[in-house]
């Protein structure tokens, strides 16, 4: 089996939130962006500086899947969990916890796993 090509800037993320530096992009306004931004799409600032993510966030909004596209079968059930990090909002798989004890505003901290059924690497939340 070969090696997964990288997907450029987003695998570079990938890389530093495994390596405990996750960060966000953040123009002198304080917008926060994920990487890769060049420009703030909210005041066309081209002065972006790298800006420790926080160690946990908050869950904003989650569902839970239970039944997936084939790509995704060996996966479910899982819990998707968009995450309030201040300025940014993250998207992930929700791991280590019961679906049924999820809660909007559940402290949670980011890592990086994998997908179940592909092997990619997926953004992964547990709680805190």
């Amino acid at each position: 089996m070969s090696e997964k090509a990288r997907d450029g800037a987003f695998d570079d993320w990938l890389d530093a939130v495994e390596d405990g530096e996750s960060y966000y992009v953040e123009c002198a306004n304080g917008h926060g962006w994920l990487p890769p931004r060049r420009v703030c799409p909210d005041c066309g600032s081209r002065e972006l500086a790298e800006t420790p993510l926080p160690d946990s966030g908050e869950v904003a909004t989650f569902t839970e899947v239970s039944v997936a596209t084939p790509q995704f079968s060996a996966d479910t059930p899982y819990v998707t969990a968009i995450v309030d990090y201040g300025p940014v909002r993250v998207t992930g798989l929700l791991r280590g916890v019961d679906p049924d004890e999820v809660d909007v505003g559940m402290p949670v901290g980011i890592d990086v796993g994998e997908r179940e059924t592909t092997g990619d690497r997926a953004v992964v939340f547990r709680p805190r």
